[in-house]
């Protein structure tokens, strides 16, 4: 019998990301019905899939309630990767919390909540003294709504307040973290797990350089990133596979690996891997830089059939 398999994309990418194209085609080949389907288009009927994947959905960050409800609905007719209850927790980075709980390595962050009214005095007096720092709402993706600023540079500290001052004065929560030098020498790590184990690891070029401009991601769904494969390093192994046994105790009720996992890493002042995202929801798996990972994840789609 065939079965119908919905990969989740928005409406700026109805064909989904070219990167998905591989998967989607794999997927057709082993004689499955796959149809791209934009999340929020009202006239899908979701019973119709056995099963929907969510892949390029990156405008969910615009509409994060619409998209918890979304996932809800999915999953009470179909079968939703991942779970509603690991998107529903992963949409908001202050899931970051729940891992430096469970020990495990995160950037130090400073948590600005808009329910305390923070004037501008009371936002510069929680900026890091020296070095460079990045603030970002807890709610974004793609480097969206993000910027770096330079704490001892008073021009710099004062667009940082601002940036953080409109993020807050619009009701959202926001996160200030140290930005990590040797980021712009290494890069990211990213580190994709299916189904609990480590299919590849890919190094993503830095981000970011400046200040948030407003204007230039007016319309943008993300930056453009510069990805090559990459060996990880045995201190990312271990510290991918710590997050990765973390997961149960971090995410209650959680009785499977993940479909798909990808933890993003970047280093210290040390050198040591530091968790920078935990992407549960719709990452790039980047099949580009590793093709023989398509069939690693078909398999483990079909295996949730």
């Amino acid at each position: 019998m065939t079965t119908t398999i919905g990969l989740a994309t928005c409406a700026a990418l109805p064909e989904l990301d070219p990167d998905d194209h591989p998967l989607r085609d794999e997927l057709a080949r082993r004689g499955h019905d796959v149809r791209p389907v934009v999340w929020n288009d009202p006239t899908v009927t979701w019973s119709d899939f056995d099963l929907v994947v969510v892949r390029s959905a990156w405008d969910y960050t615009d509409h994060p309630r619409d998209f918890r409800w979304w996932a809800e609905r999915v999953s009470s007719s179909s079968t939703l990767l991942n779970p509603a209850s690991v998107i529903t927790w992963n949409i908001d980075k202050q899931y970051q919390r729940a891992l430096d709980t469970a020990g495990l390595p995160i950037i130090p962050t400073i948590w600005l909540d808009p329910e305390r009214n923070f004037n501008a005095r009371a936002i510069h007096t929680r900026f890091p003294a020296f070095g460079d720092f990045v603030i970002k709402p807890t709610v974004s993706a793609g480097a969206r709504d993000t910027g770096r600023y330079a704490a001892g540079v008073t021009n710099s500290r004062a667009q940082g307040i601002m940036h953080a001052k409109r993020l807050l004065d619009a009701g959202r929560h926001v996160m200030v973290q140290r930005y990590l030098r040797q980021v712009d020498e290494v890069g990211e790590t990213a580190l994709v797990y299916f189904d609990g184990q480590l299919s590849h690891a890919v190094r993503k070029a830095p981000l970011l350089t400046g200040p948030y401009e407003r204007e230039s991601m007016s319309g943008v769904l993300y930056k453009e990133e510069v990805m090559s494969p990459r060996e990880a390093s045995a201190a990312e192994l271990e510290v991918g596979q710590r997050v990765i046994d973390a997961l149960p105790t971090v995410l209650r009720g959680l009785d499977r690996p993940l479909a798909y996992t990808r933890v993003d890493l970047v280093p210290d002042d040390e050198g040591n891997p530091v968790i920078l995202e935990l992407e549960l929801i719709e990452p790039s798996l980047f099949f580009g830089q590793a093709p023989d990972a398509v069939t690693r994840f078909a398999d483990v789609i079909e295996g949730r059939l």
